[in-house]
């Protein structure tokens, strides 16, 4: 392996630990309105961190998934679903509500431009890439909203969401296929979804109907 491979490679597994925190945060929030237990908390942490992931790893056919091979991310989710649920009892429901936008905006420019950069690694055409950024971005929301009883916030007339995924995974493939350094492309692609998803809460951006 050249060191410029071991570079990225260490590079994107910094990216995705960082996602796996940020969904996970957003789960622990949203378990915790529902007032669930411990088992609930970890559940919904879990699928939260891992499901656009897992989805993403099945249909670019890679093995093992992400999560089986680096076992220290259930791990970590587990001890931090245990560790959370004093902290989350004494959180304000305005403050739950403005933490779970900002943990989930971050884990969604995390993992949509992670997964668009795996998909260009196995040589998919650029729009496929794009499109394995944003599932990977949104469905672990997806299914913790499902897991909620809640109607996913992507398919909600809300502020701009997958939009976001979309167009911070079309900004790191550009300016890789420019040429620019890997991780300028790739901290830049996850600030422009991370910007357009808290410019579109703070402004009230949505879709036309």
């Amino acid at each position: 392996m050249t060191t410029s491979y071991l570079g990225m490679s260490s590079m994107l597994h910094s990216i995705e630990v960082a996602g796996i925190l940020a969904f996970a945060s957003s789960g622990f929030i949203e378990a915790r309105r529902k007032r669930m237990d411990v088992v609930g908390v970890f559940t919904v942490a879990f699928i939260t961190a891992f499901g656009g992931g897992t989805l993403r790893d099945l249909l670019l056919d890679r093995r093992p998934l992400f999560w089986v091979e680096n076992q220290e991310y259930p791990i970590l989710i587990f001890v931090m679903s245990i560790v959370a649920i004093p902290f989350l009892r004494h959180l304000r429901n305005a403050v739950t509500e403005n933490a779970i936008v900002l943990a989930d905006a971050l884990g969604l420019g995390l993992f949509s431009v992670t997964g668009a950069s795996l998909a260009q690694e196995a040589d998919m055409p650029m729009f496929v890439c794009v499109m394995m950024g944003v599932i990977t971005g949104i469905f672990g929301g997806v299914l913790r909203d499902i897991i909620c009883n809640e109607i996913p916030l992507v398919f909600r007339r809300s502020h701009l969401y997958a939009t976001c995924a979309f167009a911070g995974c079309w900004a790191y493939l550009i300016l890789n296929w420019l040429q620019v350094s890997e991780a300028v492309a790739l901290g830049f692609g996850v600030g422009i979804c991370f910007v357009l998803r808290m410019l579109a809460v703070r402004f009230d951006w949505k879709l036309p109907v």
